[in-house]
């Protein structure tokens, strides 16, 4: 795994002035006029399956994105996830200057400065938070019918990302095929993250994954991230897009479309692959 520091503040700077190149015009939903400066994803089921790496072309597509665009990933998974999913399998080509990594929904920001991963921020929960918001996930998932027996999870159940406490109810490691199963209509989530919210109530509860219910401080979700995302780099919110598996009201990727950022949606990482390409050859010709 990549070595994370600190980002040197003279570094800091360097990540505000980006290039004009690497503009498209946006013609989805949201607001067709928008000059979109930089991509932004989720990763598990937008741009691979759960848990699961990058497939080979996407990693390809991917570079060939931050080869003419900045790009953006945020998820709810902490920064060793997305090392295993998505920078063990890009191409050696790859221009990791270009890319942002929000792990934890944001509450953490790594750029890539003279070889290695660097924080520039992370906004950890307290012990008391974190000691508060696992009591209050197992308590509530096993009097709900929740918590599941041992011999059906796979993995820990209940995992601290630092900013992030997180509970999958068939564990981290869980088959993909199996997660999909467990909640498809996400009503089970609903409950649990209910029950839960009303035992913390002075922290952020939220349906997270397939199968999962992530805990953070109060105001913490994709919108804070990208909010960040803006003030870090100095490009606009209308001057983003946003491209997500679970945009639909209640789902983990809504607040972005909340924020106003220009979003599209997708039905996985097939169909991310398909848009982003057609990306690619607008970014490509509007450059010509």
């Amino acid at each position: 795994m990549p070595v994370v520091f600190r980002l040197p503040s003279h570094a800091l700077s360097s990540t505000r002035a980006w290039p004009q190149h690497g503009r498209l015009n946006y013609t989805g939903q949201v607001n067709q006029h928008a000059q979109i400066r930089m991509v932004a994803f989720d990763l598990d089921d937008t741009l691979a399956e759960s848990k699961s790496p990058l497939e080979e072309s996407m990693a390809r597509t991917l570079a060939d994105l931050l080869a003419v665009c900045p790009v953006c990933i945020i998820s709810g998974g902490q920064f060793e996830q997305f090392d295993t999913q998505l920078l063990a399998n890009l191409p050696p080509d790859t221009n990791l200057d270009a890319l942002h990594l929000m792990p934890t929904c944001g509450t953490r920001y790594l750029r890539f400065y003279e070889g290695l991963w660097h924080e520039v921020y992370a906004h950890d929960l307290s012990h008391a938070q974190k000691l508060a918001a696992t009591e209050a996930l197992e308590n509530c998932a096993k009097r709900l019918g929740l918590w599941e027996p041992d011999d059906l999870v796979s993995g820990p159940r209940i995992e601290d990302r630092g900013s992030q406490i997180t509970y999958s109810a068939l564990g981290q490691q869980a088959a993909v095929d199996d997660k999909k199963a467990w909640d498809p209509d996400g009503s089970k989530r609903e409950r649990l993250r209910a029950a839960v919210a009303k035992e913390l109530p002075d922290l952020e509860v939220r349906a997270g994954g397939s199968t999962s219910i992530d805990v953070t401080r109060r105001g913490i979700d994709k919108a804070y991230g990208m909010t960040s995302l803006s003030r870090q780099t100095g490009i606009g919110l209308d001057q983003m897009l946003f491209i997500g598996d679970r945009l639909m009201p209640g789902g983990n990727d809504y607040p972005v479309a909340e924020l106003g950022v220009p979003c599209h949606a997708v039905t996985g990482p097939a169909d991310t692959q398909t848009y982003v390409r057609g990306l690619i050859n607008e970014l490509t010709a509007d450059g010509e």
